[in-house]
């Protein structure tokens, strides 16, 4: 999430619906040697004063930084924005001896070793929402998509809920939290469940009825403007995007571009339907909520539940039935290769969780663990 009140400059120019894209991403730092989590606090005050490079900023943690690419156009241009993002990272990780670990929990971290970042918002997070933000030792991957207005916002959005679980499923990194491996190939969706604004919302219908519950959710003390909602999806507060928070933090580079790319064009195929006039998908929350823990459960290593048919579903017919939605708009894109290619690599590879998990069952060690996901996220600045 953002911590210093603004979005990143991703999807600034808006434009027509999905011409622009950018994403934010959020690291653990850790020490090179020892692998474990560690106070950067070197880094996080530059980052905090600006002076670590246009594309880092502080997190609400000072073992934590957060980086966010510039407007992009071309999955090319957003690689190349993400490498030099990483980068940077590592440069101000550095500062402090500390190195980045790009996966959504730490393998034995506690947030009992993070302290609060100094400065007036960080403080405010912690009195307004207690336990909750001090214990806040998770990261994410955020993804902004231009749209033209609210909304076109809004109408993406409420046709968003069915496709959370798969996109979910294929960006899980957080398979230990305290040391304890928790079973799930995404703790951090499940810690993040906590919030009582996380998660999806119901339709909203258009910009009116987003600025209403938004107002409701002010009034009652559970945020203070729209930056603070911590839904799956969400209209930007600042800017003309929709931001997709769901994911985990990609590890490796190629994750993040195909994360990137198909939320680009499933915002894309949705605006059509909007425009089209199709009606929102009917589904029960309750059964989403299943979905969704399903896929925070299992990853792509087992079944998913598939919302609308309420049904079990192998992940990779899962993964294949979202590209078939969206085909035609990548192969119009011009990108519908290399996302395919970059979904069977996913696949043939397994999620970053899954690979997490079978190198603590290998080798029985969490320093591996750790030392792997450091070197496969540094291979991605190379």
């Amino acid at each position: 999430m953002r911590t210093d009140g603004e979005d990143p400059e991703s999807g600034r120019d808006g434009g027509s619906v999905g011409r622009t894209v950018g994403v934010e991403e959020e690291f653990h730092l850790v020490d090179p040697g020892t692998f474990e989590l560690t106070p950067g606090p070197r880094a996080s005050a530059a980052a905090l004063a600006g002076e670590a490079g246009p594309h880092v900023h502080p997190e609400i943690a000072t073992t934590q930084l957060e980086t966010a690419t510039g407007v992009c156009t071309s999955l090319g241009q957003l690689r190349a924005e993400l490498v030099a993002a990483r980068a940077e990272a590592a440069v101000s990780a550095a500062r402090d001896g500390l190195v980045l670990l790009p996966a959504s929990t730490h393998p034995w971290g506690s947030w009992r070793t993070m302290p609060v970042t100094p400065g007036d918002r960080y403080e405010a997070m912690v009195k307004r929402w207690a336990g909750l933000a001090r214990q806040q030792d998770i990261t994410g991957c955020h993804v902004h998509v231009g749209v033209p207005d609210l909304d076109t916002a809004v109408a993406v959005l409420d046709r968003t809920r069915p496709y959370i679980p798969v996109l979910l499923a294929m960006t899980v990194s957080s398979p230990f939290h305290d040391g304890v491996d928790t079973g799930y190939e995404s703790w951090r969706t499940l810690w993040w469940t906590r919030f009582p604004h996380a998660g999806a919302p119901e339709p909203l219908g258009d910009a009116g009825g987003y600025r209403r519950v938004l107002a409701a959710l002010v009034a009652s003390g559970v945020v203070e403007d729209g930056s603070h909602l911590y839904w799956d999806v969400r209209p930007s507060a600042r800017l003309p995007t929709l931001e997709f928070r769901l994911a985990d933090v990609c590890t490796t580079l190629d994750d993040a571009v195909l994360h990137a790319a198909l939320v680009r064009s499933l915002v894309r195929v949705l605006a059509g339907r909007a425009q089209r006039g199709e009606p929102v998908p009917e589904l029960r929350p309750e059964v989403l909520r299943a979905a969704r823990w399903r896929a925070a459960r299992s990853g792509l290593s087992g079944p998913l539940f598939d919302p609308l048919r309420c049904e079990l579903v192998d992940p990779r017919e899962a993964v294949g039935g979202l590209l078939a939605e969206l085909e035609p708009d990548l192969a119009d894109a011009g990108e519908w290769d290399e996302v395919t290619a970059r979904v069977q690599d996913l696949l043939g590879r397994g999620t970053s969780a899954a690979r997490q998990r079978s190198t603590w069952l290998r080798t029985g060690d969490r320093r591996a663990v750790a030392e792997q996901v450091v070197r496969e996220g540094a291979a991605g600045r190379a």
